[in-house]
């Protein structure tokens, strides 16, 4: 008995624990069915996907506000199209290449890419803003910079 109220409080106690702030970004993510997507947001998506193949959904809680997450190929690239649950988009990722993004922009990723991976570059619309995305390896361990089209960090 004793042991039972001891592994009890235990429990209990550990469920109130806080935890560290990059656990509860992590849990808050959660892979979705399109059934579980409010329908006003099925209507955006089969607007916004036409001509893509849909990968996946997901629904994250970020500063107290539900987001869905719609992960798409479009002719061979990426797209991420972030949703509020009216349909709203709030963000809309792009897969794209140095090539294509402003030469301040390249540079910086390119800068910043020394010495490692470049694995992906991408085009970021989000709150009426455009920003670029690196994703680099670099000593094993991946990151992402953000830079505006003058090449200035952007957070």
């Amino acid at each position: 008995m004793r042991a039972l109220i001891l592994m009890l409080s235990l429990t209990s106690a550990s469920a109130i624990a806080p935890q560290p702030a990059w656990a509860q970004d992590q849990e808050t993510e959660k892979a979705v069915t399109w059934r579980e997507l409010p329908p006003a947001l099925q209507e955006a998506v089969k607007l916004h996907s036409k001509g893509a193949t849909v990968r996946g959904f997901s629904r994250e809680v970020k500063d107290g506000r539900t987001l869905y997450e719609v992960e798409m190929r479009v002719s061979g690239r990426t797209r991420d199209l972030t949703f509020d649950a009216q349909g709203t988009i709030v963000s809309d990722e792009r897969q794209t290449s140095l090539s294509e993004i402003p030469e301040a922009a390249r540079i910086a990723i390119q800068k910043a890419a020394a010495g490692g991976k470049l694995t992906l570059v991408e085009k970021v619309i989000e709150g009426g803003s455009t920003f670029y995305e690196g994703h680099i390896v670099k000593a094993g361990k991946e990151r992402e910079i953000k830079v505006d089209a003058s090449g200035k960090p952007v957070e």
